[in-house]
């Protein structure tokens, strides 16, 4: 008789309950691969959506689906559940404000991969740093600057501040100045400028470049030359067009002024 009780008063009301747990857990771990792998597919279907940031995204709806499939297993187990959700809050409250820097880096790292101002090859400057973009993740992104060092910058520092993508577009305009003294001839000044740029075959004739007096300065008088190039020709157009500047100045006889101090002694009788 006592074994009777014992069976149907424990043994089989816990025996269905475990199944039933079992069975909760098992079919909600299918479930959950197949919303996960349902979101995958969705997210995919965007151009702006980088594979990493897919996957990313699936494991956070992995990890919080399965985290109710575990609390619906418990619950039918007769575990005091809302005890349970409490503590797992509190643990991430904790957790969130220890990392908070790391989630800051984090919520920049998404969007970055979903707006994508720049992407990976592209020359930026961000977060303190000039290089090229060789890899772009949740937290950090990697940079190469000129001198061919690696730089890991933190992407909350990236997206918080200003960042300019100087391959962003197929042109870019270079802007230079020359000055010239006031007993220069303008004209001739102007001439020679306007040479150098139309005998330049990197330089766009559209849009058109701009050489133009632009101001009348305490010591030179300076022009503004002002080519369109396309982006990768920017810094040889630059180096070079100073360099044939000077040389063709000197040629011509036109000074470029450079400040100057006058030192004037004063011998005293003593």
């Amino acid at each position: 008789m006592d074994f009777d009780i014992l069976l149907n008063d424990y043994a089989m009301p816990w025996t269905i309950k475990i199944v039933m747990a079992i069975a909760i857990f098992v079919i909600g771990r299918w479930v959950v691969k197949v919303v996960v792998n349902l979101v995958k597919k969705l997210l995919g279907r965007s151009e702006s959506m980088d594979d990493m940031l897919i996957n990313f995204l699936g494991s956070i709806v992995n990890a919080v689906l399965l985290l109710f499939v575990i609390i619906a297993a418990l619950d039918q187990l007769g575990v005091d559940t809302s005890s349970l959700v409490a503590l797992i809050a509190a643990a991430g409250l904790a957790i969130g404000l220890a990392l908070q820097g790391s989630m800051q880096n984090f919520a920049a790292g998404v969007m970055i991969l979903v707006f994508k101002p720049f992407k990976g090859g592209d020359f930026i400057e961000a977060g303190g740093v000039t290089g090229v973009v060789e890899n772009v993740q949740i937290f950090s992104t990697t940079m190469r600057t000129g001198d061919n060092k690696e730089v890991i910058v933190p992407n909350g520092g990236i997206y918080s501040g200003a960042i300019t993508n100087y391959s962003a577009r197929d042109t870019r305009r270079v802007d230079m100045v020359f000055g010239i003294g006031y007993d220069d001839d303008i004209r001739k000044a102007k001439e020679i400028l306007e040479g150098l740029v139309a005998a330049d075959e990197r330089i766009l004739k559209d849009p058109a470049p701009v050489v133009a007096l632009s101001e009348l300065a305490d010591s030179s008088v300076n022009f503004i030359v002002r080519p369109w190039v396309n982006s990768g020709d920017y810094w040889a157009v630059m180096w070079d067009m100073n360099e044939k500047v000077k040389m063709s100045f000197d040629e011509a006889g036109i000074s470029i002024p450079y400040p100057q101090m006058d030192v004037h002694l004063h011998k005293q009788e003593g």
